[in-house]
């Protein structure tokens, strides 16, 4: 079995395409398994152009690039304000693992007003640089706060999911009830209730969301608690917006809603029947729905089959079918299927499904296949996450590969007070600081030969100037 990982740029789907067509013509029509690009990808991306309209990217960037390696700065700034917190760093690329650095300037916005406004009164110096003029900018935008609450309400309705599915366990089985469960959560806050009631998953992905008859108006979205405060805070100030101006944030965070929900629609895995029919092999659900279980693996064995993708054919579909049929209303009655979770982190489906299917041969080489297929690229995605919770400013890259060696080796062993505290282990902790003194002595002599290099270097330099 080929497992193609990719994040779903039109090159790659080209070359998908190329290779479906290649594979179809070597192996006598033989189709790969197509379940959509990395699902977590997906999500960041959707966000990202969900809030492109608003340039908040530009604005938490600045505020970064403001403070950063600016010393000088940062003490006018703790002076004036007596604020001694400064702005979290803005990745652009991983939009929703920007949460902190929201929260963080949300938390700060009333310092950093303070500090524009003792600039443009001429007590600091101006900074005069891009940043600060960005922020200057911002500072003007009455609805900032607004938007900064908006982004941090809906950027949580992710976190659950993508903290979910950051992990490398198959979890092909959750990833179309969870998909569907997010689209809804996100629908409900500006698509009217009785569209959203009556949509099935498969009309789900078909459903236009930038169609405003199905909208609320604006004054009926939901924009999250925070947004809303700030929104009433703004009512009660001088710089508080216009009626006018208030609907047309209400109708922006609509829009932004709106275009969220059409990139994930359009690129998420859940458009894909494949997706879509593996929830039956979700343990909750073969205890309480059987009958739907079986309908949605017995679509699964026909598209391998048409796919050319299942030994035996036909034949080998039908007892793959019977075996799963005896398997849900005999094995899958156990209290064990209606208690199992993915999200303990102990409990993986495919030890618990291949235990549980044991002595059904067939049903579980079928099943088996089906785990394999991946719900997107998890170590990738995780990767960051995890260098995000080790990194520092300033940190040489070597530290940045030990530390997540050690977290690596960690996560494998199951927790820190699983780790083998082996001889060898000890022997290297009482050697550290030994060790460390070895390689700082080895730096400062590297040091020392480059400095007497470019001292020959500039003593021969001055010569051949002399002698010219």
């Amino acid at each position: 079995m080929l497992s193609l990982s990719m994040d779903g740029p039109a090159v790659n789907w080209k070359f998908v395409e190329l290779l479906q067509e290649e594979h179809r013509e070597q192996c006598g029509g033989a189709q790969l398994q197509i379940i959509g690009s990395c699902g977590l990808h997906t999500m960041h991306n959707s966000f990202k152009n969900g809030f492109a309209v608003w340039q908040v990217e530009k604005v938490l960037k600045a505020l970064h690039y403001l403070f950063h390696c600016a010393p000088a700065r940062r003490e006018d700034f703790v002076l004036v304000t007596k604020c001694d917190t400064f702005p979290l760093p803005f990745c652009g690329h991983r939009w929703l693992e920007n949460l902190p650095a929201v929260e963080r300037a949300i938390e700060i916005w009333p310092y950093i007003v303070t500090f524009v406004d003792q600039v443009k009164a001429k007590k600091l110096p101006n900074p005069r640089s891009s940043s600060y003029d960005t922020i200057a900018e911002a500072r003007m935008d009455h609805f900032i706060l607004a938007k900064l609450h908006f982004f941090m309400s809906v950027s949580r309705s992710f976190q659950p999911f993508l903290t979910k599915y950051q992990t490398d366990a198959p979890m092909i089985p959750f990833l179309g009830r969870d998909l569907e469960d997010l689209i809804r959560s996100l629908l409900r806050r500006f698509i009217k209730r009785d569209v959203q009631v009556d949509v099935s998953p498969v009309k789900l992905v078909k459903l236009d969301v930038t169609d405003q008859k199905l909208w609320v108006s604006p004054k009926q979205v939901d924009i999250g608690m925070g947004a809303t405060a700030a929104l009433k805070g703004m009512s009660g100030s001088q710089s508080g917006g216009s009626e006018r101006e208030v609907l047309l944030f209400m109708r922006d965070s609509q829009s932004a809603l709106s275009k969220i929900c059409q990139n994930l629609l359009l690129k998420c895995p859940l458009k894909y029947p494949s997706v879509r029919n593996m929830m039956c092999l979700e343990p909750q659900n073969m205890h309480k729905e059987p009958d739907m279980c079986l309908q949605k693996i017995k679509a699964l064995i026909m598209k391998f089959v048409q796919d050319k993708k299942l030994s035996g054919g036909v034949t080998a579909g039908d007892k793959i079918a019977q075996q799963f049929q005896k398997f849900l209303f005999s094995e899958a009655r156990g209290e064990e299927f209606m208690a199992f979770s993915a999200l303990d982190g102990k409990s993986r489906v495919d030890s618990f499904l291949h235990k549980a299917m044991n002595g059904y041969a067939e049903l579980w080489s079928f099943v088996e296949k089906l785990l394999l297929l991946s719900h997107g690229q998890a170590t990738v995605e995780r990767g960051f996450s995890i260098n995000k919770e080790v990194e520092m400013c300033n940190m040489n890259e070597d530290t940045i590969v030990s530390q997540r060696l050690i977290c690596d080796y960690v996560r494998m062993c199951g927790g820190v007070v699983k780790v083998p505290l082996t001889k060898e282990l000890l022997n290297e902790c009482a050697s550290a600081r030994n060790r460390y003194r070895i390689f700082l002595e080895d730096e400062r002599k590297k040091k020392e030969k480059m400095r007497l290099k470019s001292y020959a270097r500039k003593e021969e330099q001055s010569q051949l100037c002399v002698k010219l």
